[in-house]
């Protein structure tokens, strides 16, 4: 005989317990984060019901894969890990959400990676409006949905006001790679032609006029996308690219000096050949600040063999993300860790590493 009677009173808690948990307050308080009922509303409503997958909605404490079905998509597993803390959350072109997908599945791309699973942990600062948490998950999950990856697990803490920036987002991705795909800056060699897809520094512009700090107006938007397909449209057409890189923190010039020094060559570039916006030149030149080392969130450098230079260039332009592709410059034997630049008058001047603070800080 069982202890408390099946009356209407427990019918109507079990009713109610499995009830799908809705966010009642507004803002984020202490209590979302302490692990009790408000967190896991917050959780469920938030998150679980965003991202909506089955291995999310088994609410364990780690995800589980099946090995055998891995290994059918490649004998290599590419792991990577990143955060995000930028400020505005919301910029022309994107937000912090989109942004932590899209970062973490292009770290897997330009290593010859399939993206296929993503975790999403938050650290949220009191008072965080619940709307804008919600807007960001949202945007996390169509940007998934674009990538073809899922969000399979995740934490959640929150933290007093003032201990961080309203919020911050760690997302860590899993991919898997071809036994014939070995992309590496080890492998880069003299002779290798560089390849940009596209425009730089319009990241690092449009987040500089976002925060209204100063007197600009323009329509520059942040190029943040997901480079996934534009990179296995690249590896259809010549699987044996030496090396590959997104340009995000520190820039094109940054990306071209780890280059340089990880293969001991040189780098020899042509200012005339690499893509740049007239209003990011314009942004610029007002504020003293050199478009290589502005950051990006949707291009990337690619390292090959000159003569298979061309008919990746094609590859890249007849691909969205890569129509304004560009062939920038080429690896040289010597000065070996020196990334030279011959600018439009003519002149050679070395590119250096980016040394100090970079501004503005996007991430």
């Amino acid at each position: 005989m069982p202890i408390f009677p099946q009356n209407q009173f427990f019918k109507n808690l079990e009713k109610n317990r499995r009830r799908k948990a809705k966010v009642t307050d507004t803002h984020i308080t202490l209590a979302h984060g302490s692990g009790g009922k408000a967190m896991r509303d917050l959780i469920d409503d938030i998150f679980v019901t965003t991202f909506n997958n089955p291995t999310l909605s088994q609410l364990e404490d780690q995800a589980k894969f099946d090995l055998a079905s891995l290994m059918q998509l490649g004998n290599q597993l590419a792991f990577t890990t990143d955060s995000y803390v930028v400020d505005p959350l919301f910029f022309p072109g994107s937000n912090i959400g989109e942004l932590a997908v899209n970062g973490t599945v292009n770290d897997l791309a330009v290593g010859g990676a399939k993206p296929l699973y993503l975790t999403c942990s938050v650290i949220l600062e009191e008072g965080l409006s619940v709307e804008t948490l919600r807007r960001v998950a949202q945007s996390m999950q169509t940007a998934a949905q674009e990538a073809g990856v899922e969000i399979v697990t995740g934490d959640t803490k929150v933290v007093n006001r003032g201990a961080v920036d309203k919020l911050f987002i760690n997302t860590t991705g899993i991919g898997v790679i071809s036994s014939n795909i070995c992309i590496s800056a080890n492998n880069i060699k003299p002779g290798d032609a560089i390849i940009i897809n596209g425009e730089i520094g319009n990241h690092g512009a449009a987040i500089l006029i976002a925060r209204g700090e100063l007197a600009l107006e323009s329509d520059i938007e942040s190029d943040c996308q997901p480079l996934h397909d534009l990179v296995a449209r690249i590896l259809d057409v010549c699987p044996e690219i030496h090396a590959m890189r997104d340009a995000t923190r520190g820039g094109l010039a940054t990306v071209l000096n780890e280059f340089a020094l990880t293969s001991n060559v040189g780098i020899y570039l042509e200012e005339e050949s690499i893509p740049i916006r007239e209003e990011v030149k314009g942004v610029c030149e007002i504020l003293g600040l050199e478009p290589l080392y502005l950051a990006n969130e949707g291009k990337l450098v690619v390292a090959v063999a000159s003569e298979n230079a061309d008919k990746v260039l094609s590859a890249m332009r007849s691909h969205p993300a890569g129509k304004n592709a560009s062939i920038i410059g080429k690896v040289t034997d010597s000065p070996q860790g020196i990334v030279s630049l011959k600018t439009s008058f003519g002149a050679e001047r070395i590119i250096d590493m980016l040394v100090g603070e970079q501004l503005p800080r996007i991430c």
